[in-house]
């Protein structure tokens, strides 16, 4: 029952979001993350302890009622995205168009292309624009509970037109899938600022211990195909991207290689998220 409550209240969520008028969902949605961060329940003490090592202490406490008020903005324009038009999308969001270039130049000449970005701004609308573009799209989804709000999800990012592979109980490896979309011409985008799996690459990041997922240097390393790390955040009136290329080294065992791409995937993190903090997400376990 509980299941099934959980499952009617997101259905009823997506439809009820989509038909207020957009200043009233931003009013209820900015409300929803004051209160949250006046409560300062178990998942604000969470981002707390993550933007701790990222901003100075005296800007701490403005930073995590803005990183409520950013989250709760993701979820208000998740749950009006399956409304909007292809015209929309694309001028909802910018990428310099230098930028853009590299992703179309990874599509058109087979390569594919490795979007590899952690949780900021709105990564749904960036997924959006990029199949507005007419670039075809694949992206891992960890699994959720209850399986009908999983199922939920798939649709939303499937309606928004791109490929979604569950992180686990798919019929093949995510990595295998992601390999062959590589070679096909596919853009990959992938969550990897947090591991799921506890098997992830340890790094330093904001001079802290944790572990990211190993996915895009294996897929770059194994299939040459260009990775960028992404950076997102939110204007007022637009989602914004910047992409910082990494080169993974090409020589030495590719474990070694592996270590070394995903710490300067770590990096490059660490730069967008110090400009935009209250953009970062992260409201889940991070340190080691």
């Amino acid at each position: 029952m509980k299941d099934r409550l959980i499952e009617t209240g997101y259905a009823a969520g997506w439809r009820a979001v989509r038909a207020l008028p957009l200043p009233v969902a931003r009013a209820l949605f900015r409300a929803v993350a004051d209160r949250a961060y006046r409560k300062n329940g178990p998942g604000t003490q969470r981002l707390r302890r993550n933007l701790a090592p990222v901003v100075a202490e005296d800007r701490l406490e403005e930073t995590v009622q803005a990183g409520l008020r950013s989250y709760a903005r993701y979820w208000m324009e998740a749950f009006r995205l399956p409304s909007q038009s292809r015209e929309q999308f694309l001028a909802d969001f910018h990428l310099d168009p230098e930028q853009a270039a590299w992703i179309n130049a990874g599509v058109k000449e087979g390569t594919g292309v490795i979007l590899a970005l952690p949780h900021v701004g709105n990564w749904d609308a960036a997924a959006a624009w990029v199949v507005s573009n007419d670039w075809p799209m694949v992206t891992v989804m960890e699994r959720l509970k209850p399986e009908g709000v999983f199922e939920q999800f798939i649709a939303y990012r499937e309606k928004l037109g791109m490929e979604v592979l569950p992180l686990t109980g798919g019929q093949r490896p995510p990595l295998d899938v992601l390999g062959e979309r590589l070679d096909q011409g596919v853009v990959v985008a992938l969550l990897s600022d947090r591991d799921l799996s506890r098997s992830g690459v340890e790094v330093t990041f904001f001079g802290q211990r944790t572990r990211m997922p190993a996915g895009p240097a294996i897929l770059a390393i194994r299939h040459g195909a260009p990775l960028y790390a992404v950076d997102l955040w939110f204007t007022e009136t637009q989602s914004v991207a910047f992409l910082r290329r990494i080169v993974p080294p090409a020589d030495g065992p590719l474990d070694q290689r592996v270590k070394l791409t995903t710490q300067a995937l770590a990096d490059a993190y660490a730069e967008g998220i110090a400009e935009h903090p209250q953009d970062w997400h992260m409201l889940q376990k991070l340190w080691l």
